[in-house]
């Protein structure tokens, strides 16, 4: 099997690492627009196979899309990252444009890969991925739910000095800073909900501090996130590459399902050998689903743009 990473940049490298070093495949390529950076990276992670003992071979690429060739799961990370006091969405014109590019080439030598969208902003870099090549719908995943969902269970760790493993916590909507819903009614400590623990200004904190999760780590370091949005990317492909059957938050698009059509958005979802493979429906009260509705009319907004740039 092989899988391919778009983009050798913080992300798109440590997407690849952690997918060498679970063996997701036996055939990893990383590929950037930029001379010599992939080849550089992927020379620099097989030169770890003796450490780490791990036997995937990683093929850097210079833009020459022939090496992808074959590929069962491509995860696209191209695109100029956050800088400070930037917005997922000041992103959208330079980054359409990257993310169609590369769906195209991408296509044209691996017609049935599935793809991962994790460049920003997500949810409408994820519909326009769809919208651009007519795959079916389940082919086509946005990551962001999932590291959202990470982001969550590690604000709830920290006020409970619990492990995260133990938690299981969910966030939907949009991937943004203002878009996104943590679910905390839903959330769990080992099967017990965590608001027999914690008082309602403790969780109304934890959500606020899960939501700005993102731009937070960007005002500490100057740039987006990279470990854990490399994390969740192999995370998804592992679920995807050994047909899990995982349930986890990912953008792909909705045709009635939480009350909305014509967009991609985060959603629960099962993880499989062919891509999502059903949407799980959560029992939203009405001000969680008001919250849904608006984060929807939110992403939509932003899904407008993309007609301005054709």
């Amino acid at each position: 099997m092989k899988v391919t990473v778009v983009g050798a940049g913080a992300v798109g490298a440590t997407c690849a690492d952690n997918i060498a070093r679970k063996e997701l495949c036996q055939e990893l390529v990383l590929l950037d627009i930029k001379e010599g950076l992939a080849e550089g990276k992927a020379q620099d992670m097989m030169q770890t196979a003796t450490l780490l003992g791990f036997d995937t071979k990683i093929t850097g690429s210079t833009n020459d899309y022939s090496k992808t060739a074959g590929s069962s799961v491509v995860v696209i990370t191209s695109g100029i990252p956050r800088k400070p006091g930037m917005t997922r969405e000041d992103l959208i014109g330079t980054n359409a444009g990257i993310v169609k590019g590369v769906c195209e080439n991408i296509l044209k030598y691996s017609p049935e890969a599935i793809i991962i969208v994790i460049s920003n902003p997500m949810d409408t870099m994820t519909y326009l991925a769809l919208q651009s090549t007519g795959l079916p719908k389940n082919r086509i995943i946005g990551m962001g739910g999932i590291l959202d969902s990470s982001r969550f269970k590690y604000q709830i760790s920290q006020r409970l000095t619990c492990s995260p493993s133990d938690l299981n916590a969910v966030v939907i909507g949009g991937h943004g800073d203002t878009t996104m819903i943590p679910l905390i009614r839903f959330a769990t400590w080992n099967s017990v909900p965590v608001s027999n623990f914690l008082s309602h200004d403790e969780q109304t904190a934890i959500v606020n501090d899960t939501m700005v999760g993102g731009a937070t780590l960007t005002k500490l370091i100057g740039t987006s996130a990279w470990y854990a949005p490399g994390a969740a990317g192999a995370a998804l492909v592992e679920a995807i590459v050994r047909d899990e059957k995982k349930l986890f938050t990912c953008c792909v698009a909705l045709d009635g399902e939480y009350g909305q059509k014509d967009i991609c958005l985060g959603v629960p979802v099962i993880i499989g050998k062919n891509g999502w493979e059903q949407i799980v429906e959560f029992g939203l009260n009405d001000d969680e689903q008001a919250k849904f509705n608006a984060s929807a009319d939110a992403v939509r907004s932003m899904n407008d743009v993309l007609a301005t740039l054709a």
